[in-house]
């Protein structure tokens, strides 16, 4: 990671642009939007269909090539919805698509390019209508999807739970358990009784949370010196000698 060298100030500034950004596009295609989202390029995040409801410390990691994507497209106007539990992560390139019921627990990771879906939305031999069954998909609290990953219809997946990179998930994983493959199935078990440290944890007290790293970056940042970091975006190769 490059070395941050703008002023604290000029962060600041930055972060309170994106706040107002994030209220006033993002927060109303949600039917809610909890504090301290922290949606990082938010006018890449690509957000529709009703009934998207995302709990506080949201974390949306997009680049123009890679964006986060959260879709409902229900089988009735209205119909259909996304429900994202607190302090969940979403990657660069993750995609979240739902035809009826998409939940995940509090502190949820999806790495890179994650997919996860409540449907084949087309049939084998049918190629215009959906099943008429719905099959949703739950996850846990704390359920890590790891790069690639694609979690299908129908899927139920436990507390603590890892899927590997590129797995493919077309069955239930209980809690605490490590699959991968694809079919994705169990490769190792978790000790429920180690101690861990989540995104949970980390966003416990939402407010606490955000006035440290607050702190952290005026700690961090106090050095910086504004015409140097003018001189840097002008002149990238005067980061050699900073």
């Amino acid at each position: 990671m490059r070395e941050d060298l703008r002023p604290f100030w000029v962060k600041q500034t930055y972060l309170a642009f994106r706040a107002t950004w994030i209220n006033w596009f993002v927060r109303p295609r949600c039917a809610h939007l909890g504090a301290h989202a922290t949606i990082m390029s938010p006018w890449y995040v690509d957000i529709s269909g009703p009934n998207i409801t995302i709990g506080h410390s949201f974390t949306a990691i997009n680049t123009a090539s890679q964006r986060v994507q959260l879709g409902v497209w229900g089988r009735e106007a209205g119909q259909g919805g996304i429900t994202i539990g607190d302090a969940c992560l979403m990657s660069p390139g993750s995609r979240i698509s739902a035809s009826d019921e998409i939940v995940l627990g509090d502190g949820c990771m999806l790495a890179n390019g994650a997919y996860i879906t409540d449907s084949d939305w087309h049939g084998l031999y049918d190629r215009i209508d959906r099943a008429a069954e719905p099959t949703p998909v739950h996850l846990g609290d704390n359920v890590w999807v790891g790069d690639h990953a694609t979690i299908l219809k129908g899927v139920t997946i436990g507390d603590n739970s890892v899927v590997a990179a590129r797995s493919v998930v077309t069955r239930d994983v209980p809690a605490n358990a490590v699959v991968a493959g694809n079919p994705a199935r169990v490769v190792k078990t978790l000790n429920p009784d180690t101690p861990r440290y989540t995104r949970i944890d980390l966003y416990a007290d939402p407010d606490q949370t955000a006035q440290q790293f607050k702190d952290l970056d005026r700690y961090v940042l106090s050095k910086n010196r504004f015409w140097f970091w003018v001189w840097t975006l002008i002149y990238p190769a005067a980061r050699r000698g900073g």
